[in-house]
């Protein structure tokens, strides 16, 4: 039987206690008792990248990562707007009409936010080199790293 823990995770600035098993998913705790849905599941072993949250400044994979093993902040699609403005990610991704079915967008924009993070003008190819982990079905990877480079120039309409 599973020993149950209580667990303080800080997301999106606020603490939360909760009584899981350790070795449970970050995304679960997300989506199951925080509920938060930004993070989304795609393929569970972490290769895809629609679980992504940021933890320190770079793109996790929550669906893979045991809750207990959160040492920092986590910051998820839905910490992203601060005081009700979007992100200027968030704000370009809306400007170059980027989603076409949407699932993968939770992760796409939580890893432009963590590569703008930490280059922030990127070139095409660091754009493409750093996001390349993150799959999109239905190809929108163009409009992606438009709207990366909008945010990076600040042409945010």
């Amino acid at each position: 039987m599973a020993r149950m823990s209580t667990i303080t995770l800080k997301v999106n600035g606020r603490a939360h206690a909760v009584d899981v098993e350790p070795s449970t998913p970050l995304l679960y705790v997300l989506r199951n008792d925080l509920g938060l849905h930004g993070p989304r599941f795609g393929c569970g072993l972490g290769q895809c990248g629609a679980c992504a949250v940021i933890i320190n400044g770079v793109a996790v994979r929550s669906c893979v990562t045991p809750c207990s093993a959160v040492r920092a902040e986590v910051t998820t699609l839905e910490g992203l707007a601060k005081d009700g403005v979007l992100h200027p990610v968030q704000r370009a991704w809306i400007d170059e009409q980027v989603p076409q079915c949407g699932f993968c967008q939770n992760g796409q924009i939580i890893s432009a936010v963590a590569l703008l993070t930490k280059i922030p003008n990127p070139t095409d190819a660091q754009i493409r080199e750093g996001m390349n982990a993150t799959l999109c079905r239905c190809m929108t990877y163009y409009r992606v790293q438009k709207a990366i480079k909008r945010a990076a120039e600040g042409r945010i309409a």
